[in-house]
């Protein structure tokens, strides 16, 4: 049983291994999609072919769409030459529930794949030619928040986009340079309609992605390299949208017991690949079966009906009470505790750990107690239903191979969103008083006592990948097992509010996460210790 058009010719091999296949004429809706595209997706990642592509499956199984989805990756072009195309674009779903069963479904939504290439002649003009398309409604995007950064971790202009600002829209090297040019394409064309949608775990998407478009457009703009309608497109809402979005579905990197369940069901070919860009890609992805998208209904040039494969379609204002709900509050910074002293106690799985007593303590603390009093319930979705699932369900589902290593990738960009945002909350309260905040300070000195790359036994232990590893850990280099920390040393790190979201010395914060750095430093078993006395 090979994954490939030839190989799922024999159907009955497939569903006797009790796959799902897809219900309908693959080769219509191909063409179909080829003539007149629909959705465009950038990101070819776990998350897209877990949830977006699952979806429109469905919806193409039901006869409600007739089209499938156009995926593009920017950033790591043998996602698609390694492992798109070998399996002409076909992928396995695996659902993984929390009762231990798996559903598996042959997923064929994707009918066309590219590489974002300015240089590739071929691939970037059959892209420009999809967004000149009258057809076209939305190009999505989970290319993650560090994505849309135009700026390094020390606040320089990456140099890509530096040349691509001054160069134009021609051949761009940037990635969001190679899509503000594909939209002035689209301008070019007519000015014709688009969403461009952000499904990115990230706090008001939308802008993100906004802000980012928009800086090249008022630079090619303005450097004469683009005509002077291009801004104003860019700007126009009835013409140009930036949906924002709240997206929930835990999708770990295909794991090892799941590659071979599928063997043993007979498949072959499975083994994963590892780019040369360290993305770990197999021909199948895991997931949980809990998933949310909740989008702003903000389409101008209309859209599929989506919310029959379950999207939620709804006004920015409850967009941002469910991603408030979630990435502040319910669920992200409770992952965000896990994966930080899941890496310094030497934890493996998520799962795992809420089998740990102060851990389960710890995120119930920090959600219910400090996180729900600042929660405004969104009406579609309840908060405090939400945390018991995660809590309850979610994480402690032995059958999601879900790493604390994983999750603590890119921490400093996320502490300021998923703690930073509570914080101000509370100092915005005439109700409540941020000394109250007990546990969030402790994950702050968890996150500087994780960057000394020690773990409780006093081990070295590889850290996660981040984009400020090598600013910050200078200011950690003299913390040693038995030492003290000085604080003077680590001010500059406290003080910096684009990594906590506030000045922690502005908040009266600062001595608490310095002390708790203490204890925690003050020999082998001592973070244990210090979660014992104050969860």
């Amino acid at each position: 049983m090979k994954l490939s058009e030839q190989g799922l010719k024999d159907r009955a091999a497939w569903e006797k291994a009790g796959f799902n296949l897809p219900k309908y004429d693959r080769e219509k809706v191909k063409d179909a999609t080829r003539e007149n595209p629909f959705w465009i997706h950038f990101g070819a990642g776990n998350i897209f072919r877990a949830y977006q592509a699952n979806v429109v499956q469905n919806l193409l199984n039901e006869g409600v769409l007739d089209r499938g989805l156009v995926v593009a990756e920017g950033f790591d072009y043998e996602i698609i030459e390694k492992m798109n195309r070998p399996h002409d674009d076909y992928g396995i779903a695996v659902t993984l529930k929390a009762d231990g069963t798996i559903d598996k479904t042959v997923v064929g939504s994707v009918v066309e794949s590219h590489v974002l290439d300015s240089e590739n002649e071929k691939e970037y003009d059959r892209l420009k030619e999809i967004f000149e398309k009258d057809s076209l409604q939305m190009a999505s995007f989970t290319i993650t928040e560090k994505g849309y950064s135009l700026v390094t971790g020390k606040g320089e202009t990456i140099p890509d986009v530096t040349a691509d600002f001054a160069a134009g829209p021609e051949k761009p090297k940037s990635y969001i340079g190679k899509v503000a040019s594909l939209l002035y394409t689209r301008f070019r064309a007519g000015e014709k309609p688009i969403a461009m949608v952000s499904m990115d775990n990230c706090s008001h998407n939308g802008d993100k992605l906004y802000a980012a478009i928009n800086a090249f457009a008022e630079k090619w703009v303005e450097n004469g390299l683009a005509e002077a309608g291009f801004k104003a497109y860019v700007n126009d809402k009835a013409k140009v949208s930036f949906p924002w979005s709240m997206i929930d579905k835990i999708t770990p990197r295909p794991d090892a017991s799941v590659e071979k369940i599928l063997k043993e069901d007979g498949v072959e070919e499975l083994e994963p690949v590892i780019t040369s860009k360290k993305t770990y890609v197999a021909p199948f992805v895991n997931a949980e079966e809990c998933e949310y998208l909740v989008i702003e209904d903000a389409f101008p040039n209309g859209k599929p009906a989506l919310e029959k494969g379950g999207l939620i379609f709804t006004q920015r204002e409850t967009v941002d009470k469910v991603e408030k709900m979630k990435v502040c509050t319910c669920l992200n910074p409770l992952h965000t505790c896990l994966a930080v002293f899941g890496c310094v106690l030497g934890y493996q799985k998520i799962s795992e750990e809420l089998k740990d007593e102060e851990l389960v303590k710890l995120i119930k603390t920090v959600g219910y107690q400090e996180g729900l009093p600042v929660v405004v319930n969104p009406g579609i979705l309840d908060p405090r239903e939400f945390i018991d699932t995660v809590i309850n369900v979610r994480f402690p589902n032995p059958f999601m191979p879900d790493t604390p290593q994983r999750i603590a990738t890119d921490t400093s960009q996320k502490l300021a969103i998923r703690f930073g945002e509570t914080i101000k909350a509370y100092q915005a309260s005439s109700e409540l008083d941020v000394k109250n905040l007990k546990l969030i300070p402790l994950l702050f000195a968890g996150w500087l006592r994780y960057l000394m790359g020690v773990n409780d036994a006093g081990e070295a232990f590889d850290l996660s990948p981040d984009p400020l590893l090598e600013t910050v850990r200078p200011y950690v280099a003299d913390l040693k097992l038995g030492g003290v920390a000085d604080e003077a040393a680590l001010k500059p790190i406290l003080e910096n509010a684009k990594i906590f979201g506030v000045n922690l010395y502005d908040v009266g914060m600062a001595d608490t996460v310095v002390g708790y750095l203490n204890e925690m430093i003050a020999g082998c078993g001592a973070v244990r210790a210090t979660l014992k006395k104050y969860v």
